[in-house]
């Protein structure tokens, strides 16, 4: 059964950097997808950004510029580097796998940008 772990989450002021981590694991042999979603509070999960098995990316407007996705194809891992946070930054962010057998999900990690 595939299974994902976050880890990397947290309180940093405005302006500062975190860096999200996501491990895949339970026999996969290849992943198509990973990505990030997050989901503020009273809000719908939404797109952060993903990266193909290829490399290419895709990212919200909200994470352009700031935010750069990248991945392990070894490790089956898939990295969040988020720089110039901002208070609406704010929500649990969750990872993602898409593999042959489906979609899978982490169990989130909360990110809190606050002074």
């Amino acid at each position: 059964q595939v299974q994902l772990v976050e880890s990397g989450g947290g309180l940093v002021q405005p302006g500062g950097s975190l860096r999200l981590s996501c491990a895949a694991s339970g026999g996969i042999s290849s992943v198509n997808v990973m990505g990030w979603h997050r989901q503020a509070p009273g809000k719908q999960r939404e797109l952060v950004a993903h990266i193909i098995s290829g490399g290419s990316t895709n990212y919200a407007d909200s994470a352009k510029g700031r935010f750069t996705i990248s991945r392990d194809n070894a490790k089956n891992t898939v990295y969040l580097q988020m720089n110039r946070l901002k208070p609406e930054d704010t929500a649990v962010y969750y990872c993602y796998v898409l593999v042959a057998s489906g979609t899978y999900w982490g169990q989130g990690t909360q990110v809190t940008v606050s002074s």
